[in-house]
């Protein structure tokens, strides 16, 4: 936990456009998590809809973390990703518009997260990173969509030497060092906060009144 504040402190962050309606309570956006109370989640790969091949395994690593410090009980991802190669069910998106009891059925699961991918761009002259992630999260139970969201986020890589050749030579260097797996996990970070907490956190439950975020988001993060 101390970890992700500390990289919230470091950053300078905006956001902006999809403003939630006021009044809207994390009661009433997900009521049927709080209704149903699942505890156990199992993460589904991504599904990758982006130009960049390997933006699935990427991003698939990155999602267990902030899931756990909400709370839940997050399936072993290397563990799943391979009974589901067995299976023959790695490919989500054969899955999604389907009944998810099945994974609760083998793995014991309350809920299924599935996430879309719909762009991962990084723009060397630009210094900059961009994802746009669809968030969803469907019971294992009943197949109602309990959380759903969208985050669009660009992480802007500044250097300031005040030599502008010198910068814009390091600002390339510096994003084609970027680890492309912290984009997703700042991603990661803004959408699954406003996810009710789970079991295993101290304050479960008592967020209910605390007001929703918007269901699209758009963070600009400048390092």
């Amino acid at each position: 936990m101390r970890r992700v504040l500390l990289i919230l402190s470091i950053v300078t962050i905006t956001i902006s456009s999809c403003t939630a309606p006021a009044g809207v309570t994390k009661l009433k956006r997900y009521g049927a998590m709080y209704s149903e109370k699942p505890t156990t989640i199992l993460i589904m790969p991504p599904i990758n809809r982006s130009t960049k091949v390997e933006a699935k395994e990427i991003f698939y690593s990155s999602l267990t973390t902030p899931l756990t410090l909400k709370g839940y009980y997050v399936l072993p991802p290397m563990l799943t990703m391979e009974i589901l190669k067995e299976e023959s069910a790695y490919d989500s998106e054969m899955f999604i518009e389907r009944s998810a009891r099945k994974f609760g059925e083998v793995f014991g699961a309350d809920a299924v997260l599935f996430t879309t991918i719909h762009s991962w761009d990084k723009t060397t002259i630009a210094s900059q990173i961009n994802v746009t992630i669809e968030y969803l999260l469907k019971s294992a139970k009943t197949d109602e969509i309990l959380f759903h969201r969208t985050g669009d986020v660009t992480v802007v890589v500044q250097a300031n030497s005040g030599n502008a050749i010198a910068d814009l030579i390091s600002g390339m260097i510096i994003t084609a060092l970027t680890k492309e797996y912290t984009v997703g996990k700042q991603c990661n970070v803004y959408t699954i906060s406003d996810m009710p907490l789970g079991k295993y956190s101290p304050l479960y439950m008592t967020d209910s009144t605390a007001q929703a975020g918007p269901k699209e988001f758009k963070a600009v993060i400048s390092r």
